[in-house]
């Protein structure tokens, strides 16, 4: 194992040169706005964490970027440093197979118990929770952490990210999109009329919040998965309220729950979309009953602005690795690369053409499969002569090998959100999907004229040759 908790993550990072520490920034506002200009969508920039944070104690600390560099990636999943993407993709796609689980230890205490606070002691604002920004509706706590729920019936437990606003010293609002597991959670214990319990944990490994964020099979526990990635069992403390499971090393843990009878009207909230697409709308009130938190206590951070087009953020590698692992196990061969752009909403394969109507199969079956099924958009099928993690290549492909009236198919009333901001509210939950085959058309790709081309080998000598007088 790498590293045990966030400071041991903060530590590493720290030692690779890619943390940037900022003292005395607002958590109204400059702290979002600092994280857009320094940080957010450049590619291998720092880490930042901020400290000394306007009106707060020395101390109490904020962390953003985690997965903006391919190293901080690889070290957050326990792998090799000098890792490549085509490697870094290889190796998820590997644990994909192998399903690697370790089921996490529970122990009697941790550094999360450093102090509790219970009833009329609860004070969310003791935190920097910060104002990302100006048309928010409010203050935002979670948007790097972990919301976990266990299933009335089955009693397994599931570990989500849903965005977290605070209302006040002791209650909050959570919006969880239609199909997610912590709303059938939720779900099932307002069915029966009762309340349902939650633990939101602020300020946890890194690691656990990316495997949050994944689509994990439903019944199987992120915990788990973490464990198996880490090559040991997490540890975890029963909470006193809930029954359920807290990371042990975690930096701020609320135990509450969910009211099915009292709500609050929560957001609106700047997404990974870009908008503010689920705008404000009344979501059930999370009541905090217990507060746990370590001394000088981490707030780890994902705040959203705007998607670019980078396939190589860890976010996009993911859930290519996904997609290329869920549309091979449905029987499509010849898969050679899977990229993702802006998030979600556009997904490109690059396959081997081999039969009659193989591009069309890898399209339908990638737009509908796990990784790629939530508010997805677009999929484009290219050859394997194109590179699918460079953009311009993909929008070649798209122009010069796909007539529009034969390249495209529309799918409709497919899985969406209220994320989505082409969806009007009356109409929110579905959305349509395209389907754009710019592979050379199967029939005649061998008459089809031939494509402007260097060899890797070519490229690579003339650059050494030319390294200092033309690209130095």
């Amino acid at each position: 194992m790498s590293y045990k908790d966030v400071r041991g993550w903060i530590e590493k990072v720290q030692a690779m040169g890619e943390l940037q520490v900022v003292e005395g920034a607002d958590w109204n506002l400059e702290i979002g706005t600092l994280c857009v200009l320094a940080s957010k969508h450049k590619e291998n920039s720092p880490a930042l964490l901020f400290d000394k944070i306007k009106d707060y104690p020395a101390g109490y600390r904020i962390l953003v970027g985690f997965f903006e560099s391919l190293k901080r990636s690889a070290l957050t999943l326990n792998l090799p440093g000098d890792i490549t993407r085509e490697r870094f993709i290889r190796a998820c796609r590997d644990r994909l197979a192998k399903q690697p689980a370790i089921p996490p230890v529970t122990v009697k205490s941790g550094p999360i118990l450093e102090n509790i606070f219970t009833g009329d002691d609860i004070d969310l604002f003791k935190f920097p929770v910060p104002f990302w920004h100006e048309q928010d509706g409010g203050r935002y706590l979670g948007t790097g952490h972990a919301v976990i729920t266990r299933d009335p019936d089955d009693g397994w437990v599931n570990v989500g990210c849903y965005r977290v606003m605070v209302h006040d010293r002791n209650s909050m609002g959570m919006n969880i999109s239609p199909g997610k597991h912590g709303r059938m959670h939720r779900q099932k214990y307002f069915d029966r009329g009762q309340p349902c319990p939650v633990v939101i944990c602020f300020g946890i490994d890194p690691l656990l919040h990316m495997i949050a964020t994944r689509p994990e099979p439903y019944g199987k526990c992120e915990y788990d998965a973490v464990g198996g990635i880490k090559g040991e069992p997490m540890e975890v403390i029963n909470g006193e309220y809930t029954g359920l499971p807290i990371p042990a090393y975690a930096e701020i843990a609320i135990e509450g729950e969910f009211l099915p009878d009292q709500g609050k009207e929560e957001g609106p909230f700047s997404e990974w979309t870009g908008y503010y697409a689920s705008g404000e709308k009344l979501e059930p009130l999370i009541k905090a009953h217990r507060l746990y938190h370590r001394n000088d206590p981490i707030i780890t951070a994902s705040p959203e602005y705007r998607p670019t087009a980078r396939a190589e953020h860890c976010y996009e590698l993911l859930r290519a690795a996904y997609i290329h692992d869920q549309v091979e196990k449905a029987g499509v061969p010849d898969i050679k690369a899977v990229a993702s752009y802006f998030r979600r909403f556009m997904t490109v394969l690059a396959i081997r053409q081999r039969y009659p109507g193989h591009a069309r199969q890898a399209g339908l079956v990638a737009s509908q499969c796990q990784g790629a099924a939530y508010l997805g958009r677009y999929v484009v099928v290219v050859d394997d002569d194109i590179d699918a993690y460079d953009i311009n290549d993909v929008l070649w492909a798209m122009c010069s090998r796909a007539d529009p009236v034969d390249a495209a198919e529309i799918l409709r009333r497919c899985w969406s959100g209220p994320l989505d901001p082409i969806i009007p509210r009356e109409r929110k939950g579905f959305s349509s999907r395209m389907i754009i085959d710019a592979c050379r058309p199967f029939e005649w790709r061998d008459k089809f004229p031939p494509a402007a081309y260097i060899t890797p080998e070519r490229q690579q000598a003339v650059l050494q040759k030319w390294q200092k007088q033309l690209f130095s």
